[in-house]
């Protein structure tokens, strides 16, 4: 059984496993029992408004008494209306006064304006449950300062609220939230490609025609997923076949920008498109292209804007800079291929109709891609079926929903590594190339340390460490390749290449013993050089973070994802040193 995020949530439901909640007698689990349920309604209702008005950070709020009854509710209709906290204690009236408000997201309360959190200081609420901390970093922990300030008791789920039921809940957060979480942590608005194809996977027939591949319920559904964007994106092919008009006239009340993406500017002169009565339409294109055309599209009120370079990300970048939170890609499998190549799709949408077309040059929904083996194949998240009218539409994530910084790592362990550290109140400092101001840090930069190797001799350390003491002659000969290896990129290169061919080759122990290897491997290169070790001082009361794109154990990952162990073992390292009253001395660890 899937539970979706309210009746509105196509764009960001997930399959979340609904749950009877059993009598316990664990009064933590009761408790964190009944706050993942309120959590989850602030959640649901968050997302009332979508598709009526223009895509905004989805705020909800929940009150409770003490005995666990709902008093009132509220959700943000549109930017510049009440919030969501305001409508739900004016529901609530003198019910608030003692009781629980629940909140998907930390209020967003601008400079100057404490609506949000006025409203239930002064209504006399006296606990506060937030989901997520607010994403923008201008806002990421105010309110939830501001009410700890007044007295309150706030309990930020996933930090002071932590099982497997407030994991599920905090997930609902960051899914109605997911264009704006996009937004905070990425230069590019949060995308969805949608596609309907038959069973035998195509979207048209040889001859072009695809009015209709998916059913009527398939396509008031698309409708829907119009309204919950700021705009729809097809390429030049659509325009010219199919003379879409991109309305959102069955969803709602917001209607979504048009624009087409176009290299060439080979459109038609008159197309649905160009009528900008009631929504306008942008053309985003190669500079210089057809001028006259662009003029006459021009006088119609049609925006047109040029690139030195047009590819997804480029434009998605500038829309990104005009405030768009969500795109809608309605494109053909050529525009399709280069968004997904281009890393700006986040999530898919596809409907698929119980119909077999065949054809061999009937197109497909995404283009070339470059894969030739399975291994290669882009494995979808998240993954959701549903069943719309006769088609089954199935979605999942391209990309997981990133989480929040700062969460790497998290502020419990931030806290117990280094207590110089405020968690929220800290700088963040990222280093990944030795380029970058604190590159020193990389494992690639050039000061090569030696460790003792258990027999009473010195080794230099390397990514060798996983290989050592395997009785296996490919083993030994990679060991000492990598050793060799000219820099330590391209030794930790071939260490990686050799793990993903022979897994088999990796010593049996090296999971539970690869962090205190990197441990003792840091620890006198911090030591050994003065220079590095005050550099590293000097970071102190920051979190540091290995900001590697790839790299989920030792880095952050592109969005935040990774465990970020590398930056984890500094700031232990770190705090060690400050705790000694002078230089330490490693007599273990000696420079070359």
């Amino acid at each position: 059984m899937v539970l979706f995020l309210g009746t509105k949530s196509y764009f960001y439901s997930s399959p979340v496993l609904c749950k009877s909640i059993a009598s316990n007698s664990n009064h933590n689990h009761a408790a964190h029992s009944l706050d993942a349920v309120y959590i989850k309604r602030a959640a649901d209702i968050a997302d009332s408004s979508a598709g009526f008005t223009s895509p905004h950070p989805n705020f909800g709020c929940v009150i409770a008494t003490p005995s666990g009854t709902v008093a009132g509710e509220g959700y943000l209709y549109a930017q510049g209306t009440k919030a969501a906290e305001v409508l739900a204690v004016e529901a609530a009236g003198g019910f608030s006064k003692g009781s629980t408000a629940y909140l998907n997201m930390e209020p967003g309360d601008c400079h100057g304006d404490h609506s949000a959190v006025s409203a239930l200081v002064q209504a006399g609420i006296k606990r506060v449950v937030v989901g997520i901390r607010h994403p923008l970093q201008h806002l990421h922990g105010n309110a939830i300062r501001s009410l700890r300030g007044q007295g309150l008791q706030v309990d930020v789920v996933g930090e002071d609220l932590k099982s497997k039921i407030m994991e599920e809940a905090r997930k609902s957060c960051l899914l109605v939230n997911a264009p704006l979480i996009h937004r905070a942590t990425s230069r590019v608005p949060f995308s969805v490609i949608k596609y309907a194809m038959t069973l035998d996977g195509k979207i048209a027939t040889s001859s072009g025609h695809a009015a209709w591949i998916s059913s009527k319920e398939s396509r008031n559904r698309v409708f829907e997923l119009r309204g919950r964007s700021d705009a729809i994106i097809v390429g030049g092919n659509t325009v010219r076949k199919d003379n879409p008009r991109l309305t959102a006239r069955h969803g709602g009340g917001h209607t979504p920008i048009r624009i087409v993406m176009t290299q060439t500017f080979n459109l038609p002169e008159e197309a649905n498109l160009w009528d900008i009565s009631d929504v306008s339409t942008i053309v985003v294109t190669q500079r210089g292209a057809r001028r006259s055309l662009q003029k006459l599209l021009a006088s119609k009120g049609v925006e047109v804007v040029e690139f030195d370079i047009l590819n997804p990300r480029e434009v998605m970048e500038y829309f990104h800079d005009r405030g768009y939170l969500s795109i809608l890609w309605e494109c053909g499998g050529t525009l399709a291929a280069s968004a997904i190549s281009s890393g700006v799709i986040h999530k898919v949408f596809a409907f698929v109709a119980p119909k077999i077309i065949g054809g061999k040059n009937a197109p497909s929904p995404v283009g070339e891609l470059g894969m030739v083996e399975m291994s290669q194949a882009l494995d979808l998240i998240d993954v959701c079926f549903e069943q719309v009218g006769p088609d089954m539409l199935i979605s999942g994530f391209l990309q997981p929903v990133p989480d929040l910084v700062p969460v790497i790592p998290s502020e419990d362990e931030t806290f117990a590594i280094d207590p110089s550290i405020t968690p929220y109140d800290s700088k963040i400092i990222f280093f990944y190339k030795t380029w970058d101001p604190y590159g020193a840090f990389s494992n690639f930069s050039p000061h090569p340390i030696q460790m003792p190797d258990g027999s009473g001799s010195y080794v230099t350390w390397s990514s060798a460490h996983k290989f050592v003491g395997v009785n296996e002659p490919v083993a030994k000969d990679c060991v000492e390749k990598i050793k060799s290896a000219k820099s330590p990129e391209e030794a930790a290169r071939m260490g990686r290449s050799m793990q993903k061919q022979r897994s088999d080759l990796v010593r049996s122990d090296w999971e539970g013993l690869k962090i205190d290897v990197m441990y003792r491997a840091l620890k006198c290169k911090f030591s050994i050089y003065p220079h590095l070790q005050s550099m590293l001082l000097t970071t102190a009361g920051s979190v540091l973070v290995e900001a590697s794109p790839h790299d989920l154990f030792w880095g952050g990952g592109r969005e935040g994802e990774g465990l970020n162990y590398l930056g984890r073992l500094l700031m232990l390292i770190r705090s060690e040193f400050l705790g000694e009253c002078s230089s330490p001395s490693e007599s273990t660890c000696t420079a070359l």
